[in-house]
């Protein structure tokens, strides 16, 4: 299965994909044996509706596969994630912004994930502001895109989404999400 992982699929994303009940049920089913959707929804304990929802998210990231044997976790996409995490340099991560910036991204992300939210508004903005750099301008997003987004940064998605929206940072309207805000750099 090597070659198979997408390169953007990094540790952050993994667990941003773990995150969810039914995808780490589902994964749990794939390590088991479950070689179809339909044993993986009985293996899982899930509806057939949910189960297929969650393989079909771990599907396109890759992060389970098809094989002539059915399916499969893909081990590689575990490995190349840690190492990259182990090479990925641990200091000067917010070297390129400015010194209040800095200390305050310092002090709440650490290796691409927010460890902590700020409780002083003026901090949480920069936080947020740092996670609203992840939306491409113009383009519209799906609330899974949103949260699939937000979880690759930090695990409470209904939370951060809800602060960027009443932040003004992202806009929403008929289940779509664009960013309306933030810092351009």
């Amino acid at each position: 299965m090597a070659g198979s992982t997408r390169p953007d699929l990094d540790a952050g994303a993994i667990v941003g994909l773990l995150a969810d009940d039914d995808r780490r049920r589902v994964v749990a089913a794939v390590v088991l044996g479950a070689a179809s959707a339909e044993d993986v929804a009985a293996r899982a304990g899930l509806p057939a509706g949910r189960a297929n929802r969650a393989l079909g998210r771990l599907v396109d990231a890759r992060l389970v596969v098809a094989t002539d044997a059915g399916l499969a976790l893909d081990g590689d996409a575990f490995r190349h994630a840690a190492r990259a995490a182990r090479a990925r340099p641990r200091s000067g991560e917010h070297d390129d912004e400015p010194e209040d910036r800095r200390k305050v991204l310092a002090a709440f992300v650490r290796d691409g994930r927010i460890t902590s939210l700020p409780s002083s508004r003026a901090k949480r903005l920069v936080v947020l502001d740092w996670l609203v750099q992840a939306f491409e301008p113009g383009v519209r997003y799906g609330e899974p895109e949103v949260n699939e987004i937000i979880a690759a940064r930090h695990p409470d998605t209904a939370a951060l989404r809800r602060y960027l929206v009443d932040e003004d940072m992202l806009d929403r309207s008929g289940g779509e999400y664009w960013r309306s805000g933030g810092s351009v750099t």
